[in-house]
């Protein structure tokens, strides 16, 4: 500990925003990270090198990202970041949702969100592997709520194993609200632990409608987990698409996309 708090101190101001900037977004780009701070790319790829040896950043293909650890270590941080987006892309959903429905909510501080402003909603049936969203949709009286049995992760209170999966594969629901750690660049979804991925596997089989929440940042992050191609899912509600590439990919795989913004 006393080694990194003494790495800290000798960060220059532009690496220290380096890493500002991966916590913000999950992914920095040498390209970009170049153009915002005037500099060549060689410089921004000395810096990052020197992050990654001293294991604040973890290097990928054209940028770094934060260590999964760290990206993981706090529900709390998770849940601060991008929240706006969050709250726009939860607020766009709840209109799609009609009441009487049947619904999986799996893990994700985005599905938390969503699960706040389902709560004006009607005699919905929810079926969970999140304690949070147990928990906050109980406030309303006309719910049924369902919680997975399994292996309480205590870091989010989710609930993940081979029980979960078996529970999940007992039911057959109108829609499954999923987040999603990160999307690669043909669509992929992708997170970091393997056995919340077979979950929400379970969660996508037995659902007729796969709604998808996921805010800019995921277009950016690389989980190494696959969890699905994009034709798997339905629709993708999100705050911003990054590029023309990945939305003419997911537009191919037959999936709608739905911008969230403020109104």
């Amino acid at each position: 500990m006393q080694e990194l708090e003494k790495i800290e101190i000798h960060l220059s101001h532009r690496q220290s925003r380096i890493i500002e900037y991966a916590k913000r977004d999950g992914f920095v780009s040498v390209e970009i990270m170049a153009s915002d701070f005037n500099v060549t790319p060689q410089t921004i790829r000395r810096d990052l090198n020197f992050l990654c040896d001293n294991l604040l950043l973890n290097r990928h293909h054209g940028g770094a990202t934060l260590p999964a650890n760290i990206e993981n270590k706090s529900y709390d941080a998770r849940r601060s970041m991008n929240h706006d987006s969050k709250l726009m892309i939860a607020q766009k959903i709840v209109g799609f949702i009609p009441d009487g429905s049947s619904l999986f909510m799996n893990i994700g501080t985005t599905t938390e969100e969503v699960a706040k402003r389902l709560l004006g909603h009607k005699r919905l049936r929810i079926i969970t592997n999140n304690l949070n969203v147990a928990n906050i949709m109980s406030a309303n009286n006309e719910f049924e709520i369902i919680i997975a049995g399994g292996y309480i992760r205590n870091r989010d209170c989710g609930i993940i194993g081979e029980a979960t999966i078996d529970f999940i594969n007992q039911f057959r629901v109108d829609y499954a609200i999923i987040g999603i750690s990160g999307i690669d660049d043909d669509g992929t979804l992708l997170d970091y632990d393997y056995r919340e991925v077979r979950v929400a596997q379970a969660i996508i089989k037995n659902a007729r409608e796969v709604l998808l929440v996921a805010d800019h940042s995921k277009f950016k992050q690389r989980p190494i987990v696959r969890l699905c191609p994009a034709k798997d899912i339905d629709h993708i509600f999100t705050d911003k698409i990054l590029n023309i590439e990945i939305a003419e990919i997911l537009k191919a795989a037959d999936v709608k996309i739905h911008i969230a913004a403020y109104v």
